[in-house]
C-alpha cells in the first residue's frame, strides 16, 4: 500500500475510497470506469495514481478493505455488547434489517468478482473480515457464560463459527431467492440453540 504519511495524505487517500464506493455501489463495478471515480471525488490523475499506482485493481482491493469494514460497522453497537438475550435479539434484528435493505446487490461480493477472490490480497480482507466477526460473536458467547446465561461446557468458538456459516449461508441463499427466511431461520436457531444450552448439565 502507497504511504500516505501525512494526515492530510491519508484524508485524501480515505476520500478517494469513500467516494469510489459510492460510485460503485451505485453504478456496479463493471460499469464503473476510474474517470467516474475521478468525478466523483475530484481527483486528478496524478493524484489517483499516486495513492494506487498499480491502478483500478489496487483501488477496487482498497474499496474491498473499506466495505468489509462495513459490514462489523453496521453492526454496531449490538454486535460490540452481545451480553443480554435482548441484546442478541437486536444484533440479529440489525443484521436481517441490514442485508434485507442490500437486497440482491453485494457490493463486497461484486468487488470479489473483479478482482478475483483468488488473489493474495482480496482472500486476506475475506479471512481478516470472519475472522473479527467470528471474534465477536465469541466474546459475546463467553459474555453470557460469564452472567449465566450459558452453560459454561459449551464451545464457544465452535458455536461462533456455526453462527457465523449460518448468517452467511442465509445471506447466500436470500441474494439467489429475495427471500429472507433462510437468513432469519438460521439466527433464531443459532440463538436459540444458545439459550437451550442454559439447561443442560455440565459434562463431566
Amino acid at each position: 500500500m502507497p504511504d500516505a504519511p501525512t494526515a492530510r495524505g491519508r484524508a485524501t487517500r480515505a476520500r478517494i475510497i469513500e467516494g469510489a464506493a459510492e460510485v460503485l455501489r451505485e453504478r456496479g463495478v463493471a460499469f464503473t470506469t476510474l474517470d467516474d471515480i475521478r468525478g466523483r471525488t475530484g481527483t486528478s490523475k496524478s493524484q489517483l495514481f499516486h495513492y494506487f499506482p498499480d491502478g483500478k485493481d489496487q483501488l477496487l482491493l482498497a474499496v474491498a478493505q473499506f466495505e468489509a469494514d462495513r459490514v462489523l460497522e453496521d453492526q454496531q453497537p449490538h454486535l460490540g455488547r452481545l451480553d443480554t438475550w435482548e441484546s442478541w435479539q437486536q444484533w440479529r434484528d440489525l443484521v436481517v434489517e441490514r442485508y434485507e435493505r442490500q437486497g440482491d446487490h453485494c457490493p463486497l461480493g461484486s468487488l470479489f468478482l473483479q478482482v478475483g477472490r483468488d488473489r493474495p490480497g482480496a482472500r486476506a480482507i475475506v479471512s481478516e473480515l470472519m475472522r473479527q466477526w467470528q471474534r465477536q460473536l465469541a466474546r459475546g458467547i463467553r459474555t453470557l457464560q460469564a452472567n449465566g446465561l450459558v452453560s459454561p461446557a459449551l464451545d464457544v468458538d465452535r458455536t461462533a463459527a456455526a453462527l457465523l456459516a449460518g448468517v452467511q449461508g442465509g445471506v447466500t441463499i436470500m441474494m439467489s431467492t429475495g427471500d429472507s427466511a433462510h437468513l432469519r431461520a438460521a439466527l433464531d436457531t443459532g440463538i436459540e440453540h444458545l439459550r437451550a444450552t442454559a439447561h443442560q448439565p455440565l459434562r463431566t
